[in-house]
């Protein structure tokens, strides 16, 4: 069934960056959780990522790991079970193993903490009370190769966001990802990221001119001449994962369009938002 589509409002001028909470605001909330999100939002993030994998039975969940074991301590992978699988699996206590046992740890609702639908996401931000937007990766390598792409220009058709105007963007470290985007939702803004920094003479030939780019905020800072030769360029930028005052001034010196941080309520606090 889709939804009555909610286009996206026109960007006004902005003397600063966006702040995208990066998995949410996964520094204190377990990262990708629908807590996560919904903290980010009551912090003021304007934008908020995700990453997405493909489960056995074809839904898209956000889940930055092939494999569990790091975020619900087991060591199932992603693409091999169904949602139904992940979805009785725990994956905000390894955030904070030792909450049990604390008095005067929150009391925190375990539907907050399981796995997360990005059909779930979608609905909080469209139905949220003021503008925000999704930067939404897909992951490479993957089994299911351009289906993953496929299913999510489907599921952003289903909030008429898969097209122009839309509050979302889709972000990958694979060219051939962006380009399978590009090919079935034309109008969709995309985000080529830059693992490092000598990857970009051999992407800048090949990638878009519309295209944003999306370097690491290490590779800037250990590399100069990656942030010049994006200016250079005209090249909006959006740079990761960004989460102290320091890395914020590199990006400000760059005059980059969004900063995606694990602390979106410091980085707002930093600018002054």
């Amino acid at each position: 069934m889709r939804r009555a589509p909610r286009i996206r409002r026109a960007r006004p001028p902005r003397d600063r960056p966006q702040v995208v909470a990066h998995r949410g605001s996964s520094h204190d909330t377990p990262e990708h959780t629908l807590a996560a999100y919904v903290k980010a939002l009551d912090e003021g993030a304007e934008a908020l990522e995700c990453d997405v994998r493909l489960t056995a039975d074809g839904h898209l969940v956000c889940v930055h790991d092939r494999d569990l074991r790091r975020t619900a301590s087991t060591p199932g992978l992603v693409s091999t079970m169904n949602l139904a699988e992940l979805d009785e699996l725990d994956f905000a206590s390894w955030k904070n193993p030792w909450a049990e046992l604390d008095d005067e740890s929150p009391t925190t609702d375990p539907e907050r903490g399981r796995v997360l639908t990005l059909r779930r996401l979608l609905e909080t931000v469209a139905d949220y009370d003021r503008h925000v937007e999704m930067a939404i990766e897909t992951k490479h390598p993957t089994r299911y190769g351009g289906l993953v792409e496929r299913r999510l220009v489907d599921t952003l058709g289903d909030f008429g966001w898969d097209r122009a105007g839309s509050p979302a963007r889709v972000m990958s470290f694979s060219l051939n990802a962006m380009n399978r985007v590009k090919k079935l939702a034309p109008d969709l803004d995309v985000v080529m990221l830059v693992d490092k920094a000598h990857h970009w003479p051999v992407l800048r030939p090949v990638v878009g001119d519309d295209w944003i780019i999306g370097p690491g905020v290490e590779e800037l800072r250990d590399h100069p001449g990656l942030g010049r030769h994006l200016v250079k360029a005209g090249r909006e930028i959006h740079v990761w994962t960004v989460n102290t005052a320091e890395d914020l001034q590199v990006c400000l010196d760059l005059g980059v369009t969004a900063v995606i941080s694990d602390r979106p309520a410091y980085m707002l606090d930093l600018l002054g938002a």
